[in-house]
């Protein structure tokens, strides 16, 4: 018996197909009408070898690669997802620990802002004395040194509301993410399967916020 198979499985194939007429056509050799439809090959007992599928034409592979290529896409999608609300479930059990990981993100973002209030508050401490010197010259040339001790001043000071404005922004994006995952986790804390809500939402809002941050600490002109 298995050297009959043997021999089944090495004899020459029939092709078979049934062409656009509906016509069944069997052939010792592959059949060019039916390459780009789905046939089989037989053993000479008639038992089925293996079903091929039609060769495609170049649009027609292109058109299947792209289909896969957004398939492997959404899949991938779809695991990060997943994976992403499995993190946040493990990370944050219940809304306490989410709020004191925001309140733990704001804190450094709020000493910064401190931090360059204090330098903001001794710059403008420091120019107080030179713009007094300064009124001696309406009118003059201004002594080198004295202007240049005023325009470094103000390049420091307007590098600390620029850091100010950025850690504002800081502020914004940092609330806007955890608004969102807050609302994922209260969707999964309610028993929503990891994964079943799609991708996480992105933050929205945060970029118009942070121009109009930027717009209410503009330079302020010089003196």
């Amino acid at each position: 018996m298995l050297v009959g198979r043997t021999l089944v499985a090495h004899a020459s194939p029939i092709y078979a197909c049934v062409d656009a007429n509906g016509k069944h056509i069997t052939s010792d050799r592959p059949i060019a009408e039916c390459l780009a439809r789905e046939h089989r090959v037989l053993n000479p007992d008639g038992s089925t070898r293996e079903i091929r599928s039609p060769v495609l034409t170049a649009d027609e592979q292109s058109e299947l690669d792209a289909r896969e290529r957004a398939k492997a896409v959404r899949a991938a999608i779809e695991a990060d997802a997943v994976r992403s609300d499995r993190n946040l479930r493990s990370r944050y059990p219940n809304e306490a620990a989410h709020q004191r990981a925001r309140a733990a993100a704001l804190d450094d973002v709020r000493r910064t802002l401190q931090l360059s209030q204090r330098r903001l508050d001794a710059l403008a401490a420091e120019r107080k004395p030179l713009q007094d010197e300064a009124e001696f010259y309406t009118g003059r040339q201004m002594p080198p040194l004295l202007k240049q001790q005023l325009d470094g001043n103000e390049v420091a000071a307007e590098a600390q509301r620029t850091l100010m404005v950025n850690q504002q922004a800081e502020t914004l994006r940092i609330n806007a993410a955890f608004d969102v995952e807050l609302a994922r986790l209260r969707a999964v804390w309610a028993g929503a399967a990891p994964g079943s809500l799609g991708p996480m939402p992105k933050p929205s809002g945060v970029a118009a916020a942070s121009r109009a941050a930027s717009a209410s600490a503009k330079p302020r002109p010089k003196p």
